[in-house]
């Protein structure tokens, strides 16, 4: 095995965060590491909210052709935003442990915002399911980095935010948090809080990322994606999943629902296997109604 490895990563301070994280877990094991940064489309398009891009991969195709052209040897990603299906050659070789997978609000907690405030947030799931908590705020889309929405919020242009806890946690940014949204309440991304580690099926790479690879956060990061696959796959259909794993058993839940949050579909249950929960949920969440929601959402 080669001591010599390169991290195929994106340029946002958060996302050079988590390389950077890995390059350090890797040297600590005897590596010699260096990050190759590279611009994604969805780095590239910023003032477009994400579920109207229509695409999936926007922030790891360009990653993924680097290390099949072996210019990379691993790619660090956040694994909420990577598409069920990889090109093929490619395989998540590591989901390292999870940070906080729930939700945050910044500013204001939600029961503290006036009748008509202002909430920003790029995400369809997030803005569908607040929909029904407050229906008489306004949701506005808000794209840039971790920093960049934080300024935004804090000179007024929203009077809150919503983000991802592990970012936050991540980036030693935790003092903005207003609210902390249980998952009963803001069903997180699917693999939310989760690292993803790509690499080619076999090499220095696959080889040194699996030394980082956390068994049961893979359980429930795979259970979750299994849930996203069996409705299509993107990482912009409005569908939160969270697993939990209780000695040998997961516990998975899930919710889809319509943009406008008139429509709320939520099943869970409980199995040994995460592929098979995660598709039988997901079965589930179609005969609820999902798919009268995925082609409303599609026809927008």
């Amino acid at each position: 095995m080669t001591n010599s490895l390169t991290i195929g990563s994106r340029g946002s301070q958060l996302a050079l965060w988590q390389s950077n994280w890995v390059k350090a877990q890797l040297e600590q094991r005897g590596f010699s590491v260096k990050i190759e940064i590279i611009q994604t489309t969805g780095d590239k398009i910023t003032d477009v909210a994400l579920s109207k891009i229509g695409s999936k991969g926007l922030f790891t195709k360009e990653i993924e052709e680097a290390l099949l052209e072996g210019r990379v040897d691993l790619a660090v990603h956040s694994c909420k935003d990577m598409p069920t299906e990889l090109p093929e050659g490619l395989v998540l070789s590591a989901i390292p442990v999870r940070e906080d997978p729930r939700d945050v609000v910044v500013g204001r907690t939600i029961a503290e915002l006036r009748p008509g405030a202002v909430v920003g947030t790029s995400s369809l799931r997030r803005a569908s399911q607040l929909h029904p908590l407050r229906p008489d705020l306004k949701i506005e889309n808000i794209r840039g980095n971790v920093d960049t929405r934080l300024r935004k919020q804090r000179e007024g242009q929203y009077d809150a935010i919503i983000l991802a806890a592990a970012g936050l946690h991540r980036l030693g940014l935790g003092e903005h948090i207003a609210e902390y949204l249980a998952p009963e309440v803001m069903m997180p991304a699917v693999a939310q809080g989760a690292l993803a580690i790509e690499t080619l099926l076999s090499g220095p790479g696959c080889a040194a990322a699996q030394l980082l690879d956390d068994a049961a956060t893979r359980l429930c990061v795979t259970a979750e994606r299994a849930t996203l696959r069996a409705l299509g796959g993107g990482c912009q259909v409005p569908l939160g999943a969270h697993a939990v794993l209780s000695g040998s058993e997961l516990h998975l839940a899930a919710v889809c629902i319509s943009p406008d949050g008139s429509l709320v579909i939520r099943v869970d249950a409980r199995g040994m296997d995460p592929e098979a929960l995660g598709a039988a949920l997901g079965a589930r969440l179609l005969d609820g109604g999902a798919r009268l929601i995925l082609d409303q959402v599609y026809a927008q």
